[in-house]
């Protein structure tokens, strides 16, 4: 980070990769909790020297830079302190005569990061570092088998628990569709070898997961299964009833892959069918290609060992994906070059070998051309136990409403200061609306992460929402009065109950 990149960040305090601290007298006591936060996330920089007032920030400096610059390496480069060696790059300003010492603290590749003991894991949340929770340290202790869990036989397993109609399906499906893989001509031991399905007579993970019989997937993981829902409303609280389509559950991640395909296809203008080579018809759409690529994305990328579960929901303005299981990277990072990083490799080598998914990268391009063609936009959400995909569809307007069309008359058939009172007054009650709709978008959240993971608890939803506890309390006492939620047992030991 340059100088002058270092003064423009001062002119902004909208970051989360960035923690200025006072350091007269020597390190402040939270720097530690910083470098955990920024290890255990995507990175960041500490700027020593710097105090922040409100908006504005004090140039303070630091006293004997030199030492306190080695003094803080050998802290992060030793085990004296944290349970991982942290490397720092380091870097030193000059500005108005005041040394301010700077620190890029990267992301680790081994997590959780804490100092001291386990309960000292961070996290970065906003702009703020927060305590980890029980919930997310174990999603990072899960990550560090990011990308090898999937190839890995299940001892329980054998051939038995294969279910032999959905690998004929997938066979038949290469076949037609990918007729020149070299697959299609291997004897059933070798492709089920070569493909990583079956390892020394075990199923693998990500073997199991795709063409396993579900009784076998549930003894491995419980209540496996991918859920789809359709809501008719923009919201829980304006929908009538929760939902007026559910999916059925389903053998396997092959199985699914069909039965939730078939139904996100309804939410796409008809496409026009085109043949391969074989002769054989496949639909093709930039719309329907975003969306199939946004389910596979889900299905491969999916923590299945997290206790939520992968879900679509498909509200009357828009589509969600949720997938339990961060991104390894910040999307930003996705966005400029094709990195191919997804957490199960076997279950993406399935679905790319019959071309149902990009050789390269995470099929970000593609799904970024949904907004050009529906002139929407796509939204993501990564958060550190679960990442959140939304497709606004095209043809909804939730700006517009009565109100507005009344305001519009007003200003037309009134004088000027009548019209200043109008707008005044639509203003305070365009304030109120956008409060309401952000405790409505709040109360969403929740519900969504309450479906997949019924004993969150009240904590974890302040962090996994950066709100106050209070804030979550608040919501959830409008959800349960609504009858939307209600609570079961204690409030230790409970859980959530979703009731419409």
């Amino acid at each position: 980070m340059t100088k002058e990149e270092l003064l423009k960040r001062l002119t902004n305090i909208e970051w989360d990769d960035f923690e200025v601290k006072s350091a007269i007298g020597g390190f402040p006591k939270n720097i530690w909790e910083t470098v955990s936060a920024f290890a255990n996330c995507s990175g960041g920089w500490i700027v020593l020297g710097v105090v922040q007032k409100g908006k504005k920030f004090e140039v303070q400096g630091v006293e004997n830079p030199e030492k306190m610059e080695q003094d803080f390496t050998t802290v992060l480069r030793s085990h004296s302190k944290f349970n991982v060696l942290i490397n720092p790059k380091c870097f030193k300003y000059n500005i108005g005569g005041k040394i301010i010492l700077s620190f890029f603290v990267s992301s680790s590749e081994t997590k959780p990061v804490y100092f001291n003991s386990l309960t000292n894991t961070f996290i970065r949340t906003g702009s703020g570092d927060q305590r980890a929770t029980e919930t997310e340290i174990n999603a990072l202790l899960r990550d560090q088998l990011f990308g090898v869990m999937s190839a890995r036989p299940v001892e329980r397993t054998s051939l038995d628990d294969l279910n032999r109609t959905t690998l004929f399906r997938y066979r038949d499906y290469m076949s037609r569709m990918n007729p020149s893989m070299v697959y299609n001509t291997m004897s059933e031991e070798d492709f089920l070898t070569r493909l990583q399905i079956v390892e020394n007579g075990h199923l693998t993970y990500g073997g199991l997961l795709f063409m396993g019989k579900n009784l076998a997937i549930n003894q491995t993981f419980p209540d496996f299964r991918v859920d789809l829902l359709e809501i008719p409303g923009r919201s829980y609280a304006e929908a009538a009833i929760r939902y007026t389509f559910r999916l059925e559950e389903q053998e396997n991640l092959w199985e699914y892959y069909f039965a939730l395909i078939e139904r996100l296809k309804r939410q796409i203008p008809a496409m026009p069918f085109k043949m391969n080579d074989m002769g054989f018809a496949y639909e093709d759409s930039p719309q329907f290609n975003a969306i199939r690529e946004a389910l596979i994305n889900m299905l491969i990328h999916a923590d299945y060992f997290s206790p939520m579960r992968p879900r679509i929901r498909v509200f009357v303005n828009r589509i969600e994906f949720f997938n339990p299981g961060a991104f390894p990277l910040p999307i930003s990072e996705f966005m400029k070059k094709d990195i191919s990083l997804p957490r199960n490799p076997v279950l993406a080598k399935l679905f790319r070998s019959v071309k149902l998914a990009e050789n390269a990268g995470l099929g970000f391009n593609k799904m970024l051309k949904w907004e050009k063609e529906t002139n929407t936009t796509i939204e993501f959400d990564n958060n550190l136990s679960y990442s959140i995909l939304t497709f606004l569809l095209p043809n909804t307007n939730d700006n517009y409403t009565e109100n507005d069309s009344e305001t519009v008359e007003k200003t037309e058939k009134y004088p000027e200061n009548v019209i200043e009172k109008t707008v005044e007054k639509s203003s305070e009650k365009s304030s109120k609306k956008s409060s309401e709709k952000s405790s409505e978008k709040s109360s969403e959240k929740i519900v969504n992460i309450i479906e997949s993971n019924p004993i969150v608890t009240i904590e974890e939803l302040s962090i996994l929402l950066n709100k106050t506890t209070r804030a979550i309390e608040k919501n959830l006492s409008k959800l349960k009065t609504k009858g939307i939620i209600q609570r079961i047992g204690p409030d230790k030991g409970g859980y959530w109950k979703i009731l419409k």
